[in-house]
């Protein structure tokens, strides 16, 4: 049985895991001042990089002594930069429950062939978490294809030998990080704050920079992954002497975004509006007969990237090419509409929905983005009853 459209929309239906959606009342005139046509290395140049290292550091609530570096190629440039730079003198524990996650396990085993023990868990769940003192780890703290996320830092040893390396790209700006416990900390502009694609975020901590000028890595570095210069560890890096040319207009709009997060309260009223808007899209699953959370453990969900699996007998009784299908139609429909862009599940993930809950999306469109996700699933049930009808026929 269908049921009726709702008679209104999302204001802004960019529910996207990635990019992710602009800032609140964001409009092009934001870009307006962009540092266009000039060089990257002039001092302007890079007194407008190093404000938005400065105002990143500022707003995460980094500790004063905590470097932040803009780095090339989103957050798999900065992880992968920190895995091939740090990585080596000690054993690694690696964690992976979802599709990033088991990226860096294959960087860490296939690549740079590391002695690594692997702890993985299924999408939805979450390995056992324990790092011995005496070894690396690497980690994402909030699966952005599974929807879990870490609950907290009690696991990490306060008083280690061993670095935590942590993929923060979903949760950076919308979960509260236990900074003293992590070292190096990678995350993109087009996460949690909506910013345009190919620029990465290093935080490294005194301990991380430590093992950069005592460790020489034994595999090649890439040019764009060198964080030492002349045996001393290149500061320029962290004062805005990016690496490679860096986009410009992107810098805009990313100094835009974090001018409006300041605006509204900083980083708490990012975790706030975030965690709203979880709460709104909660009280939706908690009530719907056709979907679930991925993820069972209420303390193990993510408050940003939130993933759903549908239980309607209709849906599981298919196969994954039929499922994977039957979610395309619903994502089109729904964009047909314009009441939710991209919705879908990662590509890598079990076939479901994800809807992104950051701090840049209003929580009223998230409650105005539940009638049409039941609209729009009760128009594919229909349609699927009528195929199998015409088929009898």
């Amino acid at each position: 049985m269908s049921i009726s459209k709702s008679s209104v929309r999302p204001a802004r239906p960019h529910f996207s895991s990635g990019p992710c959606a602009k800032r609140p009342g964001r409009t092009p005139e934001a870009l307006e001042c962009a540092f266009l046509g000039r060089s990257h290395r002039s001092p302007l140049g890079v007194a407008r990089l190093k404000e938005a290292i400065d105002r990143t550091h500022a707003l995460l609530r980094l500790p004063a002594d905590y470097r932040v570096g803009i780095v090339p190629a989103s957050d798999t440039g900065a992880m992968e930069l920190a895995m091939w730079s740090l990585l080596g003198p000690l054993p690694v524990e690696v964690f992976a429950w979802e599709s990033f996650g088991n990226e860096w396990v294959t960087d860490a085993i296939r690549q740079l062939k590391l002695k690594a023990e692997v702890h993985t868990a299924p999408y939805g769940e979450l390995p056992e978490l324990r790092m011995p003192k005496d070894h690396d780890a690497v980690f994402v703290w909030n699966g952005t294809t599974s929807g879990v996320r870490v609950p907290d830092g009690n696991w990490i040893p306060a008083h280690r030998d061993g670095l935590t390396i942590c993929d923060a790209t979903s949760a950076a700006f919308a979960m509260d990080l236990p900074w003293d416990k992590l070292d190096a900390v990678t995350f993109s502009w087009q996460k949690a704050l909506g910013g345009e694609a190919a620029h990465g975020m290093l935080v490294l901590s005194p301990r991380a920079v430590k093992r950069l000028e005592s460790h020489t890595p034994a595999w090649p570095m890439p040019k764009i992954f060198r964080l030492m210069k002349d045996g001393k560890l290149n500061e320029g890096v962290f004062a805005g002497m990016t690496m490679n040319t860096p986009s410009m207009l992107a810098l805009e709009d990313y100094l835009d975004t974090l001018g409006w997060a300041e605006s509204i309260g900083g980083l708490p009223a990012l975790m706030a509006r975030s965690q709203a808007n979880f709460r709104a899209l909660s009280r939706w699953v908690e009530g719907s007969d056709w979907v679930r959370f991925l993820a069972r453990d209420p303390k193990w969900r993510s408050n940003t990237s939130v993933c759903l699996e549908i239980t309607d007998p209709q849906f599981t009784a298919l196969d994954e090419r039929g499922q994977r299908g039957l979610i395309k139609k619903f994502v089109a429909l729904l964009e047909s509409e314009d009441a939710a862009y991209d919705v879908g599940g990662h590509a890598n993930a079990p076939p479901g929905l994800r809807v992104w809950c950051g701090a840049t999306v209003d929580t009223s469109d998230v409650e105005l983005l539940t009638p049409w996700l039941d609209w729009a699933w009760s128009e594919i049930v229909a349609s699927s009853g009528r195929r199998e009808s015409a088929i009898v026929d």
